[in-house]
């Protein structure tokens, strides 16, 4: 029995509304009601969502901890925990030709070592992938094709077969049969993605999905779709940069905002083990609007470059503009290094880049961006030996981060000998080979580089 009706499904939230409007009365976002169908079908699925419906006790469901498969490419594995979880979900997304088919089809030809693979294409024939497969040189690897959109016929043929992985690209071009509306509509959206979910549930499939991102640059569809998953991967990238990130927005089974770095070559994508190498120049000479952060990504610690230009403005309304950094808290920091800094820039254009194409969101690039913009006010360059963090409060002081000896010790690694850092964040012991200059206030900071 089955009862059809049309409702307005919100492309945000997924909340359904019996009429049209212009915003929203869920999540609030305008514009997003479409118009589609809802059919109520009273059916049981065999099995349930994970299984029979039995219940157990806490310490029996913990079962027996299972090795993580490697997919073969370290920075891959690093983002999703240290390696792939049977029966786990995850969706990635990018922007269109950013490699992330490239990098799956990697990956699953690695995988093919330890388990059998199926890689299902929504959007390209079988001859596309065999051709982009010949390019990477995996070729020969046993991996399962199959053109296919339905949802129904893929977990049937993945059954039968019983692979380990499974790849679905892309989760946009599937449908149900059970749903009366288009691919990539909402509904169709949340009902394929839940059918994927109870068979990897079910059967232990570790399944990746492949999503559009929007021009938002997150992944279209409602946001269900990623509290419904188990990883959430976005591949970011600079614009005509050869490098790609790949963070790690939600992960169930590892540590979250955990990055990758790769480099697209002609023959696929090739993992950078060091990143801070292409963050930083190797012949990087004493310049005005200069100094190095040391960031933490993740589990991982980055030397970055970060660049500032402070310029007069002849209009009277100074600008504040930011790269990789939030131009809201640039012009907080701004604030306070007039008020406690003893440096006026009323009357300066202020320009903040974050080199390398990355987006530093801790609080640690506080420090580090005040004394690039001091360096570059005084035209008098930092030098070049030099790192910094720590986080800025508004009375001027100098606050503590997470890792403190993390970092000084990972700019020893690269050859740094001074490092300028909160009060709280000092060794305990002196370290060799770099001076420690630990500040409790911002002037302190650029008094030790004046």
């Amino acid at each position: 029995m089955a009862r059809e009706k049309s409702v307005f499904i919100c492309s945000s939230c997924g909340a359904a509304a019996p009429k049209w409007s212009g915003q929203c009365g869920d999540c609030g976002d305008w514009n997003t009601l479409q118009e589609g169908s809802s059919r109520t079908t009273i059916k049981t699925r065999a099995g349930g969502y994970a299984g029979e419906r039995t219940t157990q006790s806490l310490a029996s469901a913990q079962g027996s901890a299972k090795p993580r498969l490697s997919t073969g490419i370290g920075e891959l594995d690093r983002v999703l925990g240290g390696g792939l979880v049977s029966g786990s979900i995850s969706l990635i997304g990018g922007d269109p030709g950013i490699g992330k088919s490239t990098l799956l089809l990697q990956a699953v030809a690695a995988l093919c070592q330890h388990t059998t693979a199926m890689y299902v294409s929504g959007e390209e024939s079988l001859e596309q992938i065999g051709l982009r497969a010949r390019r990477l040189g995996v070729e020969n690897a046993p991996v399962t094709l199959l053109a296919e959109t339905c949802v129904e016929a893929i977990v049937a043929t993945a059954d039968k077969n019983r692979h380990g992985v499974l790849v679905v690209d892309s989760v946009q071009t599937m449908y149900s049969g059970e749903v009366p509306s288009a691919p990539g509509t909402v509904t169709q959206l949340r009902e394929c993605t839940a059918q994927l979910v109870r068979f990897a549930k079910q059967t232990g499939t570790a399944i990746f999905l492949v999503g559009h991102v929007t021009k938002e640059g997150v992944i279209a569809g409602p946001r269900v779709l990623e509290h419904m998953v188990d990883t959430v991967l976005y591949f970011e990238s600079d614009a005509g940069s050869r490098y790609r990130v790949i963070r790690a927005a939600k992960n169930r089974f590892g540590a979250a905002n955990e990055i990758g770095v790769f480099a697209m070559t002609d023959v696929g994508v090739k993992e950078v083990k060091n990143p801070s190498s292409i963050f930083l120049s190797s012949d990087r000479e004493a310049a005005p609007g200069s100094c190095v952060l040391i960031t933490r990504e993740g589990s991982r610690v980055l030397l970055v470059e970060v660049q500032a230009l402070a310029c007069d403005n002849p209009m009277g309304q100074p600008r504040r503009v930011a790269v990789g950094y939030e131009q809201n808290r640039l012009a907080m920091l701004l604030a306070v290094m007039q008020r406690h800094g003893n440096l006026s820039l009323a009357g300066q254009d202020v320009f903040v880049n974050i080199v390398g194409g990355i987006r530093i969101s801790e609080t640690a690039a506080d420090l580090p961006i005040l004394l690039a913009v001091m360096s570059s006010f005084r035209d008098k360059p930092i030098p070049v030996a030099t790192v910094a963090f720590g986080e800025i409060g508004l009375a001027g002081e100098v606050r503590p981060v997470p890792y403190g000896e993390e970092r000084i010790a990972a700019a020893v690694q690269q050859g740094f000998k001074r490092a300028v850092v909160p009060y709280a964040n000092r060794p305990k012991k002196p370290l060799k080979g770099i001076e420690v200059i630990a500040v409790k206030r911002l002037v302190g900071a650029i008094e030790a580089l004046s």
